[in-house]
């Protein structure tokens, strides 16, 4: 690089790095308001701490603590903070909007049927769910992110001694079971300690059983539980199974030989897939009417995962009894149709496995009564089958209801998995999220939360967007336009119950690096417990489809008000470096 060119580019850099230049007016207006003399003394920050930012138990220390942390700064001044290093502070990775310092502050004594769990479906598979590769690397890459919930299909090999896991009655290429599990016990616990679930769709003749038994038991130790042959009456705590594994699977009644691939759906039901062709992905799919009302459980449904009719939960006489012994978490799906799969056992806890739509059918019917069976036991929701590109549904169709395991295929991208991430971005990050009391708690007459009752706003979010900043940095400077720099937007919403639901955008800025918006949105919250906020920053392009600029999802349970440097994550919900967002959160 000749001189002239660095001097040329260390001048364009200049004209993009973040300066006091660009505070919007209201963070001059309150620095003014919380300073003397140009200068925020510790006492000034305290006050602005408690007053604005809402951090009503902050400490003098703290204060100090944040001043001593700018020290580095050319422009720190030894008495406090000037506006520079004030707006620095504020735009800073030290003002998130939510408080990371908690890390698991929900009660974790409670049964793990009153928890949402970071759940993942079919977790080997590398991409879609007709010809890709499995493998043991999902695996590891769902557990990293701190997803609690493994999902393994387990078939015997073509010698029939062995174990294999692969998508049955498809073009999926196998991996060993033995490696699968290897690779859980050495990541199970890198994101969180506490239980990690491996859930078997289990294919297997009960000597294949038994040697499943020997692996589990020989791989895992003293860290699998295992309830013996006693039904749970109650599931454990989250805290009291802390760096344990838990096997939970429906007791298969026979044998089933893989077959060849059947064309479950017609050619047009397969067009209906919808991939996520878009930059961002399509958008999620809305809750207030099921497209299809059923009264009943189809058996015979091509979306089932699970052999219908198990009737009492009795297993045959020729199961492997240590394989059965394993069984923490029974599944299964009693025969009788809907009213049958809901009732509530008070001497036995049990799982329940239902696809998206058969889910929304019931709920359609029997919204109160999956409330209430949710309470006890242990519901599982998984992609409907005609998504083989392994795209994904709106979990809040599951949390709504209780669901606990809401099955996601973690492979991919788009705007359903960012709000999964969102989610269990709450909680410390630690894959159990408590549910809210409405959805454990019966009244005295023993009624339960409707989901399709009409409740009040309890709350109001008002969002500022004042800018956002660190494209230049993070992007190539040709990504968005080749010739002039980027003409951003941000969208912002909510996901939650159906009336809560909305997206609203800002309007579009053109040839800039650091925008600055300083636009104002409400959002009336009628359940508040289980709204996520949703921020999507996107660069209009009149002759394409816009490009991705970044995305955040967010618990609003969780959310710190305040002004606030709020970071954005690619498609794959991997953090920038440097692209955040400045945002002032207030709850009215």
């Amino acid at each position: 690089m000749s001189k002239q060119t660095y001097r040329v580019c260390l001048c364009f850099s200049r004209r993009f790095k973040l300066a006091v230049a660009e505070a919007p007016e209201e963070i001059r207006v309150l620095f003014n308001q919380y300073s003397e003399n140009g200068i925020m003394t510790d006492n000034h920050l305290h006050r602005f701490l408690i007053e604005v930012q809402k951090q009503e138990k902050a400490t003098l220390e703290e204060a100090q603590t944040v001043i001593e942390s700018l020290k580095h700064l050319a422009i720190f001044h030894r008495k406090g903070l000037n506006l520079e290093a004030f707006f620095k502070y504020l735009f800073g990775d030290n003002n998130p909007p939510l408080d990371l310092k908690l890390g698991v502050h929900h009660d974790m004594t409670a049964p793990i049927s009153h928890y949402f769990i970071y759940t993942g479906h079919n977790s080997y598979l590398t991409g879609n769910q007709l010809s890709s590769d499995c493998s043991d690397v999902p695996i590891i890459n769902a557990l990293k992110k701190g997803v609690r919930v493994i999902e393994l299909d387990i078939w015997p090999n073509s010698d029939k001694d062995d174990v294999e896991v692969l998508h049955g009655r498809t073009l999926t290429t196998p991996v060993q079971l033995i490696k699968c599990l290897r690779s859980i016990k050495e990541h199970a616990f890198t994101a969180s300690e506490f239980p990690v679930v491996i859930t078997l769709e289990d294919h297997l003749t009960p000597d294949l059983q038994s040697k499943v038994s020997k692996m589990v038991t020989q791989t895992f130790g003293d860290t699998l539980f295992s309830p013996g042959s006693e039904c749970l009456k109650e599931f454990p705590s989250p805290e009291s199974l802390k760096r344990r594994v838990i096997i939970s699977t429906k007791p298969p009644k026979e044998y089933l030989e893989a077959k060849e691939i059947k064309d479950k759906e017609s050619d047009s039901q397969k067009g209906n897939a919808a991939p996520d062709e878009e930059a961002w992905g399509k958008e999620i799919h809305n809750l207030k009417g099921a497209d299809d009302k059923k009264n009943e459980l189809d058996e015979d449904d091509n979306d089932a995962e699970e052999d219908p009719g198990e009737g009492d939960h009795k297993l045959p006489h020729d199961i492997a009894p240590e394989y059965k012994r394993l069984i923490a978490i029974p599944a299964g799906k009693p025969k009788g149709g809907l009213e049958e799969c809901l009732k509530v056992d008070p001497d036995k806890a049990r799982r329940l496995s239902l696809s998206e739509q058969q889910l929304e059918n019931a709920a359609e019917t029997h919204g109160k009564e999956i409330v209430r069976f949710t309470q006890r036991n242990i519901l599982r929701v998984y992609p409907k089958g005609i998504r083989v590109n392994s795209s994904n549904y709106n979990p809040l169709i599951g949390w709504m209801h209780g669901a606990q395991m809401v099955a996601f295929n973690m492979q991919g991208y788009g705007r359903s998995l960012w709000i999964m991430q969102g989610m269990f971005r709450a909680n410390g990050g630690c894959g159990f999220v408590k549910k809210p009391d409405f959805l454990l708690k019966s009244g005295p007459h023993g009624e339960v939360f409707d989901p399709k009752a009409k409740l009040p706003v309890q709350k109001t979010l008002k969002v500022k967007i004042y800018m956002g900043e660190g494209w230049y940095y993070d992007f190539h400077h040709t990504h968005f336009d080749a010739y002039s720099p980027p003409d951003f937007y941000v969208r912002v919403g909510i996901a939650g119950v159906p009336a809560d639901t909305g997206m609203k955008k800002t309007r579009t800025l053109e040839d800039n690096w650091i925008p600055v918006w300083d636009e104002e949105f409400e959002f009336p919250l009628t359940v508040p417990e289980l709204a996520l906020l949703r921020i999507e920053v996107h660069e209009y392009d009149m002759s394409e489809k816009d490009d991705f600029g970044g995305q955040t999802c967010l618990p609003v349970r969780e959310l710190r008000e305040g002004i606030r440097a709020v970071p954005l994550h690619d498609r794959k919900g991997q953090k920038y470096n440097s692209v955040k967002l400045l945002v002032r959160l207030e709850f009215v």
